[in-house]
């Protein structure tokens, strides 16, 4: 079968690791980074969500991806929990954690641009980076398809692109970086009517969390979820229930995910110092399996050619030879008519 040019890359790029990686993963740091001076993040305010899904409808469309099923003024597909997916980036699920006759919570879910986050941390070809802006972006040219990245995150965010054989992609939110570089809102942030989504620098929206918190006693848990956890995300949330009862983890602990990935990463270098030769090996069975096949095809195809051409000619010279033949025939048929002709005269 052949190798895509990007599958080949994704290779050559797991083979250059072996000699750029120290005797420790990168991730396996046992400093907390604290991140970056001026990172931005968004706050967001459950207790402000309307359940209208304008954030979803302006993912959808900053990023280009297909429309779905159902359009987005349906709020009928809140009656179900839903991920994220390849084609969308962000969802909207509904909680009823003060039961059913009392109005819904609504919690927008992408991915939360963690300070340290756990799918770069797991990633040895650095498909993921956590930029100075704040968002955390993949880089599809160097990924080689393991999907560790989705099995890492703790939020279950990352999405693989099963549909597309050739090319397939890991996708997530991205905070709407290309925007952010250009000055522009995240598309769901400008989107949002009721301003349940804040977007500025993390700290400054960690002080306008705890003033909402100081401000309106009784309406929120004094926690800001994201401050902490996980070493610190860039995706902040204020609510009035327990997290736990509007479908996010409290049992993460503040411990940032390259200090869990430190043990099994310490492994990597060894690991994937043997990968080249391995792929080299395969990647030249596979060249010489397609150089044998092309030669057969080649030899093949002479042959074909060859064995026409003979029938061609063979057809020719048969052609040529009854042409003769049913030339002599005429011509003697002439003559004895002539010679017919003249013994009557």
């Amino acid at each position: 079968m052949p190798i895509s040019r990007r599958r080949f890359l994704g290779w050559a790029s797991v083979a250059g690791v072996t000699s750029a990686l120290p005797r420790r993963a990168r991730a396996a740091s046992n400093k907390q980074f604290k991140g970056y001076a001026d990172s931005r993040g968004v706050l967001h305010d459950l207790t402000r969500c309307i359940g209208c899904r304008k954030c979803e409808a302006a993912c959808n469309a900053v990023n280009q991806l297909p429309q779905p099923q159902k359009p987005f003024d349906d709020l009928s597909v809140l009656e179900q929990k839903r991920r994220t997916a390849a084609q969308a980036y962000t969802v909207v699920n509904q909680f009823f954690p003060n039961g059913k006759d009392r109005p819904p919570i609504f919690v927008k879910k992408q991915c939360n641009h963690c300070l340290e986050p756990a799918c770069a941390s797991v990633c040895f070809v650095k498909a993921f980076t956590k930029t100075p802006e704040g968002p955390v972006v993949y880089n599809p040219d160097v990924c080689v398809g393991c999907r560790y990245c989705m099995i890492a995150c703790p939020f279950d965010v990352p999405a693989y692109e099963y549909d597309k054989a050739l090319d397939p992609r890991v996708t997530k939110c991205t905070l709407c970086h290309p925007r952010l570089v250009e000055g522009k809102l995240p598309g769901c942030v400008e989107a949002c009517p009721t301003e349940a989504l804040v977007f500025g620098k993390r700290n400054e929206l960690i002080k306008l969390a705890r003033h909402r918190i100081a401000a309106h006693s009784g309406r929120y848990l004094e926690h800001i979820y994201g401050e902490h956890e996980m070493g610190g995300t860039s995706w902040l949330y204020l609510s009035g229930p327990a997290f736990a009862d509007v479908g996010l983890r409290e049992d993460l602990g503040t411990l940032p995910a390259g200090q869990l990935t430190a043990g099994a990463l310490g492994a990597v270098p060894i690991v994937i110092g043997l990968w080249p030769v391995l792929l080299t090996g395969i990647y030249a069975v596979t060249r010489r399996k397609e150089k044998i096949a092309a030669q057969e095809k080649q030899s093949a195809v002479e042959a074909a050619v060859a064995q026409a051409n003979a029938e061609a000619q063979a057809k020719l010279k048969s052609a040529l030879a009854k042409a003769e033949q049913d030339k002599s025939a005429a011509v003697e048929r002439e003559v004895k008519k002539a010679l017919e002709a003249a013994k009557e005269q």
